[in-house]
């Protein structure tokens, strides 16, 4: 037999209200749609429910023993149907995939992982590294939440900028153009590496610099900047980094820093999700610890992210 569920929100109505009038009015029904839906009730229960007695109606034995039942149904219905905005920190129990660049992991990664924990002990947060291809993909919900500054190419994959950093040129103090006057053909003539997780040797400084009728010398390419930097420390090498998150790795090493001698466009840094968690609390309190992580790394550092 089929059931049709909307018989028990209004069996829950007439049992409360005990009056086919009153259970009628509560659902925003005429009396007489109510008296009909009483009958496919009756049909269905293979009892009365309620039973004329005066000018009231009262519930039959079977009626009374439904009635907790019927509303508890009701209610987790509600419940279940209802939108989900409410969490818990303190009970929730989770493991959070995040891509993020290595420079931002760095950087913010402590502080979220502090924060979210003091909140949520059961919590805990997976890391992983940028690959040089694409085997943990958001849209196959193998990974929560990415940070980098990349802005995705499909619609399903939510993003939001959270700030921008710019690049600037970091070598070693003892560089030959570490001090003095350095003009884009002496940046250009230089020896440079670059940072690209696919091992790229170019990038788009190369095609800033043709546009000026210069080229570079590229002889190395390393995955990360914290690696670009150990080689930088060691080697007359330049390598255009992103200034806030790069300067606690410039400052441990004792790196020197400047300007780089030809206009590169911001770098946006952007938090990017499947759709899938737009309305998933427990993502949205992950989101906005995240946003917090990376504001104060950013004013540590330093610079300011974009207001929200």
């Amino acid at each position: 037999m089929q059931l049709d569920l909307n018989l028990l929100v209004a069996l829950d109505a007439l049992l409360e209200e005990g009056s086919v009038t009153a259970a009628a009015s509560r659902l925003h029904v005429s009396a007489p749609a109510m008296s009909r839906t009483l009958g496919r009730i009756r049909k269905a229960t293979g009892d009365q429910i309620l039973v004329r007695t005066g000018r009231t109606m009262t519930p039959t034995p079977r009626a009374i023993a439904l009635r907790e039942s019927v509303h508890d149904l009701v209610q987790q219905a509600h419940q279940l149907l209802s939108p989900d905005t409410e969490i818990d920190p303190a009970s929730l129990t989770r493991t959070f995939i995040l891509k993020w660049h290595d420079a931002l992991t760095g950087a913010a990664g402590p502080a979220l992982l502090q924060t979210t924990r003091a909140e949520a002990p059961g919590v805990r947060l997976r890391f992983l590294a940028e690959a040089s291809s694409d085997i943990h993909d958001p849209r196959r919900g193998d990974v929560d939440l990415e940070a980098g500054s990349s802005t995705p190419a499909t619609p399903e994959l939510r993003h939001e900028i959270v700030g921008h950093d710019q690049l600037i040129l970091a070598m070693r103090p003892e560089h030959p153009l570490a001090a003095g006057e350095m003009t884009l053909a002496d940046y250009a003539a230089a020896e440079h590496i670059t940072v690209s997780r696919r091992g790229r040797l170019r990038d788009p400084i190369d095609d800033a610099l043709e546009a000026h009728g210069q080229s570079r010398q590229v002889v190395a390419a390393t995955p990360t900047i914290a690696t670009a930097l150990q080689f930088i420390s060691h080697h007359d090498l330049l390598a255009a980094v992103p200034e806030v998150f790069s300067r606690p790795h410039l400052e441990a090493l004792g790196l020197h820093a400047r300007p780089l001698p030809l206009a590169m466009p911001d770098i946006p840094i952007q938090l990017t999700w499947h759709h899938r968690y737009d309305n998933d609390p427990a993502h949205a309190w992950l989101r906005e610890h995240a946003r917090k992580a990376l504001h104060r790394a950013w004013n540590a550092n330093g610079s300011s992210l974009s207001s929200r």
